[in-house]
């Protein structure tokens, strides 16, 4: 099991602040949300890759089908060079509630479906290299000679978390597709995270349908209290036996609480339960 770390809210040099604390205490990651109007969250992260060098900068997580496919390739691809290979990109649909219907986004969920499948394509595509072309539904692109930048270190691409509804299988096959699970629980009275018997479902799923030698995350969130080190191994525990193999702390209630500043700070120096 490895051990990222939300930081909810801030400025970008809270961020960096934030990152560099958090590699000292021994998190393995840690993760912006990417909102529609805000902080912007690569930015944050470039500022976070210059004061460390291990831990693992990422989204929590990008909404593909609002954003230009070669932008967001620019951007990861940079910062993933800058950071020298330390790069994890959350993508899904998002969430509406952000400000999608308010900016004039995409709101229809198929549409933003095959827009989030074609802005994929795109981008592990641009990360390959010249010469690359598409013809998609949405996207149409040719070859460009003009200016291409060198390749992310990571290879063959950096590694792709999927947010997916269990147990819909379109769903969960586009996550297969890449290197990681977000998972959401899909049932006839709505959405919610999945219990731990959920996760031993969909390891043994994955492992069906990719083979158990291949690597492929699975990612939970939820909260640990820093100062029972014993209490916090108690609740993660059991999440890695069913074969999640990222937990991350996300104490969402301080994204809009500046007087909770403070716990964020004294949570991220408690570190990790492990």
């Amino acid at each position: 099991m490895q051990y990222g770390f939300v930081i909810p809210g801030g400025d970008a040099r809270d961020v960096a602040d934030l990152a560099r604390s958090a590699e000292q205490a021994g998190w393995d990651g840690v993760f912006v949300a990417e909102t529609v109007w805000g902080v912007d969250a690569w930015v944050s992260l470039t500022a976070a890759a210059m004061v460390t060098e291990r831990i693992r900068l990422g989204t929590l997580l990008s909404p593909v089908s609002r954003m230009r496919p070669w932008k967001l390739a620019s951007e990861t691809a940079t910062l993933d060079r800058l950071s020298n290979g330390r790069v994890t990109l959350s993508v899904g649909l998002g969430a509406l509630d952000t400000g999608f219907a308010e900016f004039g986004e995409v709101t229809d969920r198929k549409t933003r479906a095959a827009l989030l499948d074609e802005g994929l394509d795109i981008l592990t595509g641009l990360w390959r290299g010249q010469p690359f072309s598409y013809d998609g539904t949405h996207y149409q692109i040719r070859p460009t000679p003009f200016f291409p930048p060198p390749p992310p270190v990571q290879q063959p691409r950096i590694p792709i978390w999927v947010s997916a509804a269990w147990p819909k299988p379109i769903s969960l096959a586009r996550a297969l597709r890449y290197d990681g699970l977000l998972p959401v629980v899909i049932r006839d009275e709505g959405a919610r995270k999945p219990t731990i018997d959920e996760v031993r479902e969909m390891r043994g799923y994955v492992d069906r349908e990719r083979g158990e030698a291949t690597t492929f995350d699975i990612v939970v969130e939820g909260e640990t209290p820093g100062d029972d080190i014993k209490a916090s191994r108690a609740i993660v525990a059991p999440w890695a036996d069913a074969g999640a193999t990222w937990w991350i702390e996300a104490l969402w209630d301080a994204a809009f609480d500046d007087a909770k500043a403070g716990e964020v700070r004294l949570r991220v120096e408690q570190g990790p339960p492990k």
